[in-house]
């Protein structure tokens, strides 16, 4: 596609309008160009998150990049049909029981879900026995825990406790991610992987959807 790496950059540069521009011609030269404008998508918006990982960009632009996406996305996969649009599976999502904090997670959830998830998302302040729940109803086998406050530590911990005391922790991959957790805690927890960049949380989401 000759637009690829104009759409890459628009992308990239949060320019909305040259995105939706860019998105225009692609479906006006045909449906067949779609997929690689989607790819071009996912590939820009990993710039945006290696941008906000070297603080070139903050919270507000990732906000605002997860937003466009979700509109550009919409406009791409509703011309070409969703059942054609690759899924690389579900994620359940949650903030943690005691913490109300979602901004974090939403930045998240849109990132996924332009990276091609279906997010499951049980919102905040989430009991661990609803995840459990959750884990055990839909056989969904990645499961990220966000918290922002240090109490919500305790609540990641209990979480992975109950699955493992079901019977069920060695059948999912667990990321812990938010302000407080770090390389110690996650080890401490027995969770698979922790992250404080979206993008971090998105490489590992799609490394296990690769691994399952």
């Amino acid at each position: 596609m000759k637009l690829y790496q104009e759409l890459v950059t628009a992308v990239s540069e949060l320019d909305e309008g040259e995105v939706m521009q860019l998105i225009a011609q692609t479906i006006e030269e045909g449906t067949e160009n779609i997929p690689e404008a989607i790819k071009a998508c996912q590939e820009g918006l990993e710039i945006v998150g290696e941008r906000f990982s070297s603080e070139e960009y903050f919270v507000g632009d990732l906000i605002y990049a997860g937003e466009m996406m979700n509109g550009a996305l919409r406009v791409l996969k509703d011309a070409m049909g969703q059942d054609r649009v690759e899924q690389l599976g579900k994620v359940i999502f949650c903030t943690v029981e005691g913490d109300l904090h979602d901004i974090g997670k939403n930045i998240v959830k849109s990132m996924l879900e332009v990276a091609g998830f279906d997010v499951v998302d049980l919102g905040v302040d989430t009991p661990a026995e609803t995840i459990l729940k959750a884990v055990q109803e839909t056989g969904i086998r990645i499961v990220l825990l966000s918290g922002v406050l240090t109490l919500s530590l305790e609540s990641m911990e209990r979480t992975i406790k109950l699955l493992a005391e079901n019977g069920i922790r060695n059948q999912v991959k667990v990321l812990i991610g938010g302000n407080p957790v770090s390389a110690e805690w996650c080890q401490k927890m027995g969770a698979d992987a922790w992250a404080v960049n979206p993008q971090d949380t998105v490489n590992y989401c799609r490394q296990w959807a690769k691994e399952m």
